[in-house]
């Protein structure tokens, strides 16, 4: 869902930097607090900013402009919360940006909203919520993920629309076409990162379990690791 290095206008690029603005400077806040409190996590933060950074970096070409790929962002934001995976969310994003040209330096901004707020807060809410109703970590988990990676690709079809509405049907024709045409690359692999981010939790719930409960995360979840 990486926009394009020089494809939206620069007034978008601007709005999209400012929006992005707010909620990443939050996730330093938090980040800081978080490893203040439970440095232990660190390597766990780490691996999880090298999840997101590998599965978003597996592109398919998409939309003209645009792309489809895995996210990797639900697996931090169930454990960590939204806030700190903006922040990882913009490392990943700048650095595929300098290193692979996967996105670029003047969208960096939207790319940010859609991967590293957007998805983050959607999984988070979607675990949270799930979690509360009594489904199983495994559903949530890959509800989750699923429904994060796609509101991502929801979120950049928006974009796209704003910056290129459809000379006919205007901004909601638009968003249809671009839904349309990622939604053929991108169900398949959101519901790929979905049944994976489930095997990873599963395997740090049988391999990290101090981290996990410096996260409060194993006094919820280990009655369900085999779910």
């Amino acid at each position: 869902m990486h926009i394009m290095e020089g494809y939206l206008p620069v007034g978008h690029c601007v709005a999209w930097a400012a929006v992005a603005t707010p909620p990443f400077a939050a996730g330093v806040r938090r980040i800081k607090r978080h490893l203040e409190e439970h440095p232990e996590t660190k390597l766990l933060l780490g691996a999880a900013g090298a999840f997101a950074f590998v599965l978003s970096a597996l592109k398919m070409p998409s939309v003209t402009g645009s792309c489809s790929h895995p996210t990797g962002m639900a697996l931090g934001a169930i454990l960590f919360g939204p806030a700190p995976m903006t922040v990882l969310g913009g490392i990943v994003l700048l650095f595929q940006a300098l290193l692979l040209a996967h996105g670029g330096l003047t969208t960096l901004g939207a790319n940010l909203v859609s991967m590293g707020v957007v998805g983050p807060w959607v999984s988070w809410w979607l675990y949270r919520g799930g979690r509360k109703l009594g489904t199983s970590m495994g559903i949530a988990v890959f509800v989750a993920a699923m429904l994060g990676d796609l509101a991502t690709y929801v979120t950049t079809s928006f974009q796209l629309a704003f910056a290129y509405p459809d000379p006919v049907s205007g901004m909601g024709g638009s968003v249809l076409k671009f839904l349309g045409v990622f939604a053929v690359t991108q169900v398949p692999l959101a519901i790929s990162e979905g049944l994976l981010t489930v095997l990873v939790i599963n395997l740090l719930l049988e391999n990290s379990k101090p981290e996990l409960r410096a996260l409060n995360f194993i006094s919820e979840e280990v009655s369900d690791a085999t779910a």
